[in-house]
């Protein structure tokens, strides 16, 4: 079915690619359920759906069918990494915090590794991209196995044996204590994903029409640019991001990593293999820095809640981007200067916003975002 195969002019389109981030909404109230029912349950619950998901899409008869899927794996995925996040930054020791989500990290490059690899598939014909989604719909199978071993975060389980914090309340998020800090990861999200989402969603697009890369092309690209060195910019992230403080290594990774990726396209040669490996660094130091900060800067009882709210931020920032970078395109002489231009969004971010959020390094978690009652006001 040509409908996602891009390469063979299929019909992937950036609106679709927009549309299927509006089931945040979905990964939100999965991510402040988890404030309510348990971090295990319900990460449980995503992985189910997200199994289920990929088997329609693999099955899928139509571009609306294999959109409405992708969706849904959208939205649990989204909420699972929300509530996996968490889980990791309250079991980890403190002092470790930001070790734990680099651990989590290199989880997520494996399994973006492994969909890198699976990427030639899309050439065994016009189907042959349905391999791939099966795939990931039989890892259902691992679910019981992974639940066995999944315990409920002492946190929670310490907050939901108390009736002193209700669980799960949004005004909690935006009262006078974290207001400030909600605001300023939120725009954080917003600005940063503008810049991502068309630079990750987009970049297979950008190599097949204007380097006319193959598939399999695109596959070895990918990993040589970005699968070592992003792993290597993860481990580097937790050991910065614990020794040299969230922010700094925020605001430089932020900078490097977007100066880097706007070069690569724009560039030619050398410099299209180069630059993405130097970004990618940067860009997961910053990325492992942030995604701390997020979990560090609210309390238990609505730390699920809160991330769901950034996540929206980050994915209407992602949604913009997509629609702005591919709509200008034939204005500023291309779809890699387009998506270029969207780099200025990280750049503002790190200079202006990033400099607003409090310091969590080398700082007791309770003293960071103390569980309600404990805070002043």
């Amino acid at each position: 079915m040509p409908f996602v195969h891009e390469h063979g002019g299929g019909r992937v389109q950036p609106v679709p690619l927009a549309l299927v981030r509006v089931g945040v909404l979905v990964s939100l109230v999965a991510s402040a359920m988890a404030d309510r029912l348990g971090r295990r349950r319900l990460l449980l619950a995503c992985l189910v759906a997200i199994c289920a998901a990929n088997a329609v899409t693999a099955v899928a008869p139509s571009f609306e069918v294999f959109t409405g899927g992708q969706l849904v794996t959208r939205a649990f995925v989204n909420g699972a990494l929300v509530i996996a996040s968490v889980i990791a930054v309250e079991e980890a020791p403190e002092g470790a915090r930001a070790y734990a989500v680099a651990m989590f990290a290199l989880a997520l490059g494996a399994g973006f590794g492994l969909s890198v690899l699976l990427l030639p598939l899309a050439d065994l014909g016009t189907s042959g991209w349905r391999i791939a989604f099966g795939l990931s719909a039989l890892t259902i199978l691992l679910v019981r196995p992974i639940g066995r071993q999944l315990k409920e975060t002492h946190r929670f389980t310490r907050i939901a044996a108390t009736s002193r914090a209700r669980r799960g309340r949004v005004r909690e998020v935006f009262d006078r204590s974290y207001r400030g800090r909600f605001l300023a990861l939120g725009a954080l999200a917003f600005l940063v994903n503008l810049f991502s989402a068309p630079s990750s969603q987009l970049t297979n697009r950008y190599l097949h029409r204007t380097h006319d890369f193959s598939n399999s092309e695109v596959a070895v690209f990918r990993g040589i640019t970005a699968g070592v060195p992003g792993l290597f910019g993860i481990m580097l992230a937790g050991r910065l991001a614990a020794s040299r403080g969230r922010r700094p290594v925020t605001i430089a990774g932020l900078v490097l990593g977007s100066l880097f990726q706007v070069v690569f396209f724009v560039g030619d040669g050398a410099l299209l293999w180069v630059m993405p490996m130097i970004a990618i660094v940067a860009a997961a130091c910053a990325g492992l820095a942030v995604g701390t900060l997020d979990a560090e800067l609210f309390p238990t009882e609505v730390r699920g809640t809160s991330n769901g709210f950034l996540l929206v931020c980050g994915v209407v920032g992602s949604a913009v981007g997509l629609i702005v970078a591919t709509n200008i395109k034939s204005s500023v002489g291309g779809l890699g200067p387009a998506i270029a231009l969207c780099g200025i969004a990280p750049l503002i971010a790190a200079c202006f916003v990033v400099p607003r959020l409090p310091e969590t390094a080398d700082r007791r978690l309770d003293d960071i975002s103390p569980t309600e009652g404990t805070h002043d006001g």
